[in-house]
Parts: C-alpha cells; sequence; structure tokens
C-alpha cells in the first residue's frame, strides 16, 4: 500500500466528455429496452412484456448511472473506497438487476425467426458453453479481484483511461455473466443444476471474503492510496459483497422452478 493515489489530471472539457459518454450510452441502452418491450406487446398481445422486467432493466441502467456519473464517478478516482462502491454498483448491482430484467428472452421475441434460430444456435454452441460454465464466470469475477489488487494492475488502470474503461466492462460484463448463470431469467441450454449454482455461489462469497480480508490486513496488496482508504474499501467488498450475494441468492430462489429444463422450451417461446 502506498500513499498517493495515482495522477488522473483530468481536465474540465475531459471531465464532461467522461459524463456525457456514459449518461449517452445508457440513454441509449434504456430507449432500445424500451422500444423492444414495446415492439414484443405489439407482437403478441397476449403473450406481452412484462412491466417487471422493464423496471428491473431501468433500475440497472440507474445503478449503472450512479456508477459512472457524478458524484460517484468523480469520487472513484480520488479514493479508493470511491472505485469500490462504483466496483460494487457496475459489478454486483447493476448485474443482477440486468439479468433479472431477462433482455435476451426480449431480443428473441422481437427477432424475425431467422435471426431468433441463428441467436439459439450460438446459445448452443460449444464456445458458448465454455463461457457460461459456473467455473468460467466465478473465475471472471470473482477470481480477478486478486489479479486486479494484488499485482499492480490497480494502479495501471488508474493512470490509464482506456485501461480504466475496459476495467469498467470487464466488471459489467464478468458480473453480468455470473449472475446470469445463478440467477438469470433468459434461457440458458446448459446451465447447472440449482445444488451446483448454490456451490459456486458460496464460493464466490467465501472468495470475496478472504480477498477483502487480506486487503484490510495489508497482505499482498498493491494498491497505491492511503491506509484507511484500502482498509475502507476492504470494508465496503466484505460488506457490500454479501449483500449483493444475498440478493443474488434470493434470485436463485425466485428462478428455481424454471432452471432444471426450461431453457430450450423458453427459447422455442421466445422464437415463437
Amino acid at each position: 500500500m502506498d500513499h498517493d493515489m495515482p495522477a488522473r489530471g483530468h481536465s474540465a472539457g475531459g471531465a464532461v466528455l467522461e459524463s456525457l459518454l456514459p449518461m449517452l450510452a445508457l440513454l441509449a441502452a434504456a430507449g432500445t429496452y424500451l422500444l423492444l418491450a414495446r415492439r414484443a406487446r405489439r407482437r403478441n398481445p397476449a403473450l406481452g412484456w412484462s412491466r417487471w422486467r422493464t423496471a428491473w432493466f431501468l433500475a440497472g441502467i440507474f445503478l449503472l448511472g450512479m456508477a459512472l456519473l457524478p458524484p460517484v464517478a468523480p469520487f472513484a478516482h480520488e479514493d479508493f473506497r470511491g472505485h469500490m462502491a462504483q466496483h460494487m454498483l457496475i459489478g454486483m448491482y447493476a448485474p443482477l438487476a440486468l439479468v433479472l430484467a431477462a433482455p435476451l428472452t426480449l431480443v428473441l421475441r422481437t427477432l424475425p425467426r431467422a435471426r431468433g434460430r441463428q441467436l439459439t444456435t450460438v446459445l448452443h454452441s460449444r464456445p458458448a458453453r465454455l463461457v457460461a460454465h459456473p467455473a468460467v464466470a466465478l473465475a471472471l469475477s470473482t477470481g480477478s479481484l486478486a489479479v486486479l489488487y494484488f499485482t499492480p494492475l490497480y494502479n495501471t488502470t488508474m493512470s490509464n483511461p482506456a485501461a480504466h474503461w475496459l476495467l469498467h466492462a470487464h466488471f459489467l460484463l464478468s458480473g453480468y455473466l455470473f449472475a446470469y448463470i445463478v440467477a438469470g431469467a433468459d434461457p440458458a441450454p446448459f446451465r447447472p443444476g440449482v445444488r451446483a449454482r448454490l456451490i459456486f455461489l458460496g464460493v464466490a462469497v467465501a472468495t470475496h471474503a478472504v480477498i477483502s480480508q487480506l486487503m484490510y490486513g495489508g497482505f499482498w496488496v498493491d494498491v497505491h492510496a492511503p491506509i484507511d482508504q484500502v482498509q475502507g474499501g476492504a470494508e465496503i467488498m466484505y460488506y457490500g459483497g454479501d449483500i449483493a450475494e444475498l440478493l443474488l441468492a434470493v434470485a436463485l430462489v425466485a428462478t428455481w422452478r424454471t432452471a432444471p429444463g426450461m431453457g430450450r422450451r423458453t427459447v422455442s417461446a421466445a422464437r415463437g
């Protein structure tokens, strides 16, 4: 641990751009989802589209906005505790809300039949099966934290804007992947049974706890920030991670009935 945060040197124009681009991207994502939901309701009025799903998606976009816009984003640049709060929002809380919105099912319902079959083929492919394995998702979402905080990688990303945004993308995509496999509402042809998913979720809880405790104690940590900030960030990871994983477990329990054999039927219904 060091006592100096990496210098970022944002100009006023750069700061405005860093806020404007995420805002536009989030608004575009929300607008696209709302448009597809409207199209799904028009195509099949009897089936419609759940307003709860729409609300979950908008909640996920709101959480991402909290993380990527002021006041959290500037705070994350200056204080490790802000970075960790940002990480929790982007990598754990927003992904859970987004997977509960079932965006893949929505896309399948609005695509032409031929395109829907193509997407379904991709979902059943070997690469998709590999990426969708819980061990891979766990390594990407939780295991990568050890690489980030116990090597110089974190300090590199904080001093390089492009690497910093790649880190955000990694948090979001890996967090989404893990939440999707554990408790996603979308079809996942190779999703394991409930017991296996609970085991992987338990491993994620334990890994978060170990990493945060090592960080709090200053063991192997390579983060250029004051000690109180690193310890505060570790506490945010410990307690914030516990809450997020508890919510993920609740989502798993709420969706477990469709887990064992509904994947293929859901894909077929969505294409129809």
